[in-house]
């Protein structure tokens, strides 16, 4: 077999590393967008209660 030549080695790894940071990008955007959607459930006043979690009222913004 013979040797390859440094710059088709040098392409070979640039296309490699430019193939990863693709992939992460999509997963990357895959993960923050799976989040959006529906990621994470958001809990009720009334579970928040339940946990000894109190909110605070709501302000008014007129009675300053």
């Amino acid at each position: 077999m013979a040797s390859k030549r440094p710059s088709v080695l040098k392409r070979e790894r640039e296309k490699k590393q430019a193939e990863r940071s693709a992939q992460k990008r999509e997963e990357r955007s895959r993960r923050s967008s799976s989040r959006s959607e529906g990621g994470a459930p958001i809990a009720t006043s009334d579970e928040l209660a339940d946990y000894g979690i109190v909110q605070p009222a709501p302000r008014d913004h007129d009675a300053r």
